[in-house]
């Protein structure tokens, strides 16, 4: 397909301030280095483990089993001047219940100490859900204080913790009380624009009003709702208002990267990574304004 022909030398955003990357969600198959080598050959900056070969929990996998396996994956990514923006744990901070709300801390502070040792900033977490048998107040509180922790345990590792907008928790003004009442200098907040606006169809002129202060990275995708499922589609074929998103990202300075999230590991019918990876940074040139 002509798409496969498009390499990093046609696309004139290796000098953007605002940089690309992509989520392993989308390429559950590769081995590392087929990843890195895509990441390279089709421009983009970053790249966010979300898995590796389809297993979620990356202390798992052989790259990030031991400080040696740790320091020969740093310096493959070094190697090629591509760095690791964020490490997405699995982690859902509603659960009230003991046992499983320390098992969600503990595995988001080993994904925090993984992050240190890989020089990567950011660890995402979710909030996730509003159980209908717990308290809904009492679930807001369990979300919050665990955000909080984690911010705390994430200080000494100098790794900030980002809070993605997911699942049940969505709306822009459920998120700023997370988000205030869990102030601190290691939390923020992943905004996925096409996750929110699919459930809450709140425009996001509103949404980044409200959040804003939180925003440190961003999760890119589109879609369209097709016989009341989501359907998801390249850049700008679905109905995503991704024009007004950029617009806002852009106008007021955001430094952070637009990360694919490609849902490949979730939706294995939707298309190859070898064509999406390809088509995301030719389809997002339209929407980013080139740097003078």
């Amino acid at each position: 397909m002509a798409l496969a022909a498009v390499t990093a030398l046609d696309l004139p955003l290796k000098k953007r301030t605002n940089q690309l990357a992509f989520s392993t969600l989308g390429c559950p198959k590769w081995e590392l280095s087929q990843i890195l080598e895509t990441a390279v050959s089709q421009g983009y900056q970053a790249i966010e483990i979300r898995g590796l070969r389809g297993e979620m929990y990356l202390p798992n996998c052989p790259e990030f089993s031991s400080p040696e396996q740790i320091a020969k994956t740093r310096k493959q990514f070094a190697d090629r001047n591509i760095k690791i923006c964020n490490l997405g744990a699995s982690t859902a901070l509603h659960y009230l219940d003991p046992e499983k709300r320390q098992k969600n801390l503990d595995e988001a502070k080993r994904f925090i100490h993984l992050a240190q040792q890989l020089s990567c900033p950011y660890v995402r977490v979710f909030p996730n859900n509003l159980p209908k048998d717990q308290d809904r107040e009492k679930t807001i509180d369990a979300i919050t204080a665990g955000l909080l922790e984690l911010g705390r345990y994430a200080e000494k590792a100098k790794v900030t913790v980002l809070l993605e907008s997911h699942g049940e928790v969505v709306g822009k003004d459920l998120l700023l009380r997370i988000m205030k009442q869990a102030e601190h200098p290691n939390v923020g907040l992943i905004w996925d624009i096409f996750n929110m606006w699919s459930v809450t169809k709140e425009p996001p002129k509103e949404v980044y009003a409200t959040l804003k202060k939180y925003i440190r990275h961003t999760h890119i995708k589109d879609g369209k709702l097709v016989d009341g499922k989501i359907q998801y589609t390249f850049l700008g074929q679905g109905d995503a208002p991704l024009t007004e998103a950029f617009d806002v990202l852009e106008s007021n300075g955001y430094k952070g990267y637009y990360s694919f999230e490609w849902e490949k590991m979730w939706h294995p019918e939707i298309a190859e990574p070898e064509l999406a990876f390809v088509d995301y940074p030719v389809s997002i040139k339209k929407y980013l304004k080139p740097v003078r």
